[in-house]
């Protein structure tokens, strides 16, 4: 994720690149700048740091540094950017707690195009001066301008050579005839870093001049192999604006193609040479290059007699996976892209999981030549990428449609033909089988219809045109500029200056964030003698482990031990409930672990630990679990009223079922641990990411055999959470314990993201069966619900996530009978955890399904039958609990009427006060900050409270001993309970301070605490600040108050390729007396596009042995920039205080996540239009997430019909449903 900026002379450009990729070998005679090089919080911010610190654009702020350099990359090279350049600079950079809004809003004050914000006043941003930016380095310039000679780079296993000439270089391939040639990085370096490849020899041709030349020839344009597809992109829109378009109809495609390819910080440094050698089946630019007509693709070898050959880029080049005629020793030198002719037409299309930086499902490019004057095919080019282990040529279509007039028979018998030929094995790998063969026919359907419209116009009618009613079908689902506004409370009249409660506070380390200097746990320098900690895992499922053999780790340089179940001198029995251990041998867990002296040696010892396992049968998915009955023990129910008699009263009974997905929590900071052994009385101290200091000091300490006074846990900040780190960190802090206890040496180790994803579990996947009776209005009269959950395979908080989702089963219906069950799933997968939500969009999730649905049953428009199940002031929920102070209908009117809807439609915690002679106060408290705010909302509460500014407040960390004992961060009571224990440790030393006070009536808070230091006046304090539930009475309170909120968005989607877009969302929400507006919006609008990713985008797929494909952010898609809704406007409910928490407030951080629901029902409504042309008006299925493949699937039509699924259970799936 981190960005630096490449710098190069002659002529000055600057770029951004990936600095995990962007080998050091490859920056001699360049210019590196990163984040800590462009401003300081010492010095001076630059722009760029500041505006996305003070627009609160940082929250975690693990992300903020890449985001921040890509600004800064854009500013050098355009000081006035338009929005669009802004957003297209964001391609690639993720952030998983802002959504994004305040991000784009802070830096749209660059692009001169203003917005009134309450949340920042732009008039306090310093001006950008490009005179102020640093000069590129003289010494360097002057290096650039003498002759370069080859360099030669050795390291323990891999060489790295530079040469400077085209015969340096095919000197090189001839010694070193299986050398990797490498430019970027980008593709060899992951196969190396996560596919555990070796490269001996790689030879990087970036500097040889042929390989960079780009030559305007009669036939088209040639580009060196080494051009990067920046240049390319730069090159061909000059190009472009030059040409007759009938010229560049090739050169358009390729240019579509590039804009979604990757992002910019790889299209800056990824070769044209290098995306062809690759030879990947879902290359974006192959299936262009092979349909685009003669590409020529010239060759120098060392080892021939003629040197040079030149091959064509057809339907022989690619012979298998990532295989092509060319040979070992052979270098491509250049590629050829042809102008197009007169009567030539070529599209390009591309389907993701995700617009922005994604790899294609599938991808194609088409090409069509007319004899002169004419509507019969000349020549006709289908190329496909993503439907065979190669890019290939649809042959036998293209043969049987040379000489044919183009016209709907064409039409008709294409798509036959390419049903036929575009065939996939229902066991394909990467699955989405009927959904990857229906995309072949859409995207001929959309070439055939444009080139349909090209002609018609072209021949002044003689060609007939598409019909109006396909004309639709062209338009590409829009992607615009996004546009913003937030609505907030406003502080009362008359409150002072210096009271920041209620205000747009900065997140107090916005600005360390934006500058790179704030510390996260592995920036903590490393100690004398560390050693680095790499965990070894099943592979399997489900097996017994026959035995483990590190002697070959031993070789591996820097080895230090193994170490496993043996070595732990304490209790191997740990997690929530007493059910897992240290180094367990089941399911995904850790077997043990290897130490080594650096990361990359620990590593590599730990790649060649050799496991053999008994296979058993593993358990996987829910369906598999009820079939076996393989359940945890702890089966939970609420009943009220009487369900049979609702039933006999309805007049309609629906039935029906609904799947949703798991997720990923995707915090950008993976678990990390440095575990520091003290050298006496099992003392140890562990730096650990965690939402849960008090649980990770006890399993520690039960591991070691220590009582926990002899562990400290600190932390400083996360780089996210989500609920991820509430638990599961301890699986990572009591193997790094061990290591150091066993070794007596510090121990460190932060997860690799495929590592984090692999063992650490994310929320529950769930299964909802339905039985609801409802009246012809639409009135619900009785529920029968069953919730089963995938838990996993311990029990850890899957308990209470299905306790939650049981709570949260009416959503916010009056439904007057219930009867419901929740059964937690026990399964060969690594333990599902704690996530944003806990259970709650789960079980709401499915109330949405059966209300959407009955709404259809009923004829009538889903938002009437909605508010007219809505809850009242007064009305007791399903478990008994009064709604009092009830705002949801005052939400719903306010969000209908501010998206002009209609119009649209015709615990326990802690904390610490230290305060100074000074008159400074150190804040201690028991929450851990992982990017929410929790820090700022706190030092406003504690200035409130004592009446301070809050720059006399300070908080370092969170640490178990200053503060023990405390509650997990999570469950979005943090601030309540941490601020009201805060508020009570100051109110104690305000009375202590009282007498002092009355003494010196006219005293400043420094007079004051310096007379009672001197009076012996206690100048620290601590402060604690009843609920319950019994399922089988249901009775108690479970919750102390309720948050409401309202969503209402509008979407498109893309009936043929399963694309949807959101243009709008209006959301209104009820936070009390928000602490501080600007970190309450953030969460809203942070926790929606989590949703946005829960509901429609983010998708685990397993194995049907249980091992998870999709690991890291190549295969796993999180929303970025372009995914937001176009229009996004949040709006605080004025008017509502909370009695029940610290000065009217109320939790933000997890009830807004379930409104991205909208988004997903509001898909599902588009769908249900689709269908009625298809004669469809039933209610469907729809599971979720809404991705493009379920999406398409759904608009049931002619091409859907044409490519029939085969029948379950005769094929072995490449993946399951979990």
């Amino acid at each position: 994720m981190f960005k630096i900026v490449i710098s190069r002379s002659n002529p000055m450009v600057h770029h951004t690149a990936n600095a995990c990729l962007f080998p050091v070998c490859a920056l001699h005679h360049v210019a590196v700048t990163t984040v800590e090089g462009i401003g300081n919080t010492k010095s001076r911010l630059h722009p760029a740091q500041e505006r996305i610190a003070k627009s609160h654009g940082s929250q975690c702020g693990f992300c903020t540094p890449g985001i921040v350099m890509s600004m800064y990359t854009l500013l050098r090279n355009k000081p006035e950017p338009k929005m669009e350049d802004i957003e297209d600079a964001f391609q690639g950079n993720l952030c998983r707690c802002t959504g994004y809004r305040p991000i784009l809003e802070g830096y749209r004050t660059f692009a001169k195009v203003m917005m009134s914000s309450s949340l920042f006043n732009s008039s306090e941003f310093q001006p950008l001066d490009p005179t102020q930016e640093p000069i590129f380095p003289p010494e360097l310039m002057t290096q650039s301008n003498k002759q370069q000679k080859q360099l030669c780079f050795k390291g323990e296993r891999v060489m790295w050579i530079q040469p400077t000439t085209l015969k340096e270089l095919v000197a090189l391939k001839s010694q070193y005839p299986n050398a990797k040639l490498v430019v970027g990085n980008t593709e060899v370096g992951i196969e190396m870093r996560l596919k555990n490849m070796l490269y001996p020899v790689i030879i990087a041709p970036a500097w040889i001049s042929e390989m960079n030349a780009v030559q305007h020839t009669e036939t088209g344009v040639t580009f060196g192999a080494a051009c990067t597809l920046s240049s390319v992109e730069e090159v061909l829109r000059k190009v472009v604006a030059e040409l007759p378009p009938y010229k560049a109809e090739v050169f358009q495609a390729v240019l579509e193609q590039l804009r979604w390819f990757a992002g910019p910080q790889i299209r800056n440094v990824a070769a044209l040479g290098g995306n062809i050698m690759t030879a990947s089946p879902i290359s974006d630019l192959n299936p262009v290059l092979m349909a685009s007509g003669i590409i020529h693709l010239p060759l120098i070898s060392p080892c021939s007699t003629e040197g040079k050959r030149t091959i064509t880029m057809d339907e022989k080049f690619f012979t298998g996976y990532r295989k092509t005629i060319v040979k070992p020793e052979e270098i491509l030198l250049s590629v050829e892209i042809p102008y197009s002719k007169k009567g030539e037409y070529f599209s390009a299309f591309k389907q993701a999981s995700r617009r922005e930086d994604d790899i294609a499902i599938v991808t194609c490019g088409m090409r069509v030549l007319f004899q002169d004057g004419t509507n019969r095919v000349e020549e006709i080019k289908l190329s496909y990428g993503g439907m065979a282990p190669t890019t290939v040529l649809a042959l036998k279509t293209c043969k049987e449609l040379t000489g044919r007039d183009w016209n709907e028979k064409l039409l008709q018998d294409a798509c036959r033909l390419l049903a036929g030929e575009m065939d996939l094995s229902p066991s394909a790998p990467g699955g989405m089988v009927d959904f990857r063969r229906t995309l072949t026919l859409s995207f001929f359907f959309k070439f055939y219809l444009t080139v349909l419209q090209k002609l018609s116009k072209n021949y002044n009618g003689t060609v007939s045109a598409a019909r109006e009613d396909e004309l639709f079908l062209l338009e590409d689902v829009e992607w615009r500029i996004s546009w913003s506004c937030v609505l907030l409370q406003e502080v009362p009249r008359g409150q002072a200056v210096e009271d920041m409660v209620g205000r747009p506070l900065m997140h107090v380390s916005a600005a360390k964030q934006a500058c790179g200097e704030a510390v996260y746990c592995d920036d903590i320098p490393h100690y004398e003698n560390e050693l680095y900690l790499t965990l070894v895992t099943s592979t399997k499922a489900h097996a017994k482990i026959l035995s483990v053999d590190a002697s070959e780790a031993q070789s591996v340089p820097g080895f230090v031990c193994f170490v496993s179940a043996k070595d732990v001198p304490g209790s191997n029995i740990t997690g929530i409930a007493n059910d897992e251990t240290v180094f367990v041998t089941c399911v995904g867990h850790i077997i043990g672990a290897v130490l080594a002296d650096t990361q990359e040696h620990s590593r590599r010892a730990a790649k060649v630990v050799k496991i053999k396992y008994e296979e058993l049968k593993p358990i996987v998915t829910i369906q598999e679990a009820i079939e076996k009955q393989s359940f945890l023990k702890s089966i939970k129910r609420i009943n009220k009223g009487d369900v049979k008699k609702g039933f006999e009263e309805s007049d309609h009974i629906l039935e029906g079922e609904m799947y949703l997905g798991g997720q990923e929590h995707f915090y950008l900071e993976t678990h990390c641990t440095l575990a520091v052994p003290k050298g006496e009385d099992g003392e140890m101290e562990l730096f650990v990411s965690t939402q849960n200091p008090m649980k990770t000091q006890e399993f520690a300490a039960n591991a070691l055999g220590v009582p926990s006074n002899r562990i400290v846990v600190r932390v400083k900040r996360m780089g996210g959470g989500f609920g991820g780190k509430e638990t599961r960190n301890t699986i990572l802090t009591t193997a790094v314990a061990v290591a150091a206890f066993k070794t007596g040496r510090p121990v460190r180790c932060m997860l690799d993201r495929d590592e984090d994803m692999l063992i650490s579990g994310g929320r529950h996947p769930f299964l909802g069966r339905y039985k609801v009776g409802f009246m012809k209005n639409g009135k619900v009269k009785s529920l029968e619900v069953s919730y089963y959950g995938n838990g996993g395979n311990s029990v850890d908080l899957s308990y209470g996530v299905m306790d939650r989702a049981l709570l949260h089963l009416d959503n916010s219906y009056n439904i007057p009978n219930v009867s419901s069950v929740g059964i937690v799933c026990k399964t060969n997968l690594p333990s599902n955890t704690a996530f944003r939500g806990f259970g709650g969009p789960q079980g709401m999730m499915i109330a949405e399904c059966w209300m959407s649905d009955l709404a259809r049953k009923c004829g009538l428009p889903p938002e009437e039958v909605r508010k007219l199940n809505l809850y009242h002031e007064g009305d007791l929920t399903h478990f008994n609990q009064k709604l009092e102070g009830f705002t949801l209908r005052r939400c719903w009117d306010e969000c209908l009427s501010s998206s002009s809807y209609h119009v649209f439609w015709s615990c326990l915690a802690g904390a610490l006060v230290h305060v100074y002679t000074d008159g400074s106060v150190l804040l201690t408290h028991g929450g851990t900050e992982m990017g929410q705010g929790l820090h700022t909302k706190m030092i406003q509460v504690a200035s409130r409270s004592l009446g301070i500014p809050t720059s006399n407040i300070y908080i370092s960390e969170t640490s178990t001993n200053t503060v023990p004992n405390t509650s997990p961060t999570a469950a979005s009571v943090s601030a309540d309970i941490n601020g009201m224990a805060v508020h009570n440790a100051c109110q104690t030393i305000l009375k202590r301070l009282e007498p002092i006070k009355q003494s010196n009536p006219k005293g400043s808070w420094e007079d004051w605490i310096k007379a009672a230091y001197e009076n012996c006046v206690s100048l620290s304090a601590t402060g604690i600040p009843d609920l319950g539930y019994d399922f089988e009475k249901n009775e108690g309170k479970p919750f102390c108050y309720f948050s409401y909120g309202v969503a209402c968005s509008e979407v498109e989607i893309d009936c043929l390729t399963g694309d949807h877009k959101n243009i709008r969302t209006d959301i209104v929400m009820d936070v009390g007396t928000s602490l501080n507006p600007a970190i309450d919006i953030g969460q809203i609008e942070g926790a929606f596009v989590q949703g946005l990713g829960l509901f429609t985008m983010e998708e685990l797929r397993y194995s049907p042995e249980g091992n998870l494909y999709t690991r890291g952010p190549g295969m796993y898609k999180i929303p970025a920039f372009g995914d937001i809704p176009t229009e996004f406007y949040v709006s605080l409910l004025r008017d509502c205080p909370n009695s029940k928490a610290v000065y009217s407030s109320k939790a933000v951080g997890e009830p807004p996540l379930f409104l991205s629901a909208s988004v997903f029902y509001a898909i599902k409504d588009a769908i249900y239009s689709a269908r009625k042309d298809s004669g469809l008006t039933e209610p469907f299925r729809l599971d979720s997430p809404a991705t493009p493949e379920r999406i398409r699937n759904a608009c049931v039509d002619i091409f859907t019909k044409m490519c029939p699924s085969a029948e379950p259970g005769t094929f072995k799936p490449w993946s399951v449903r979990v």
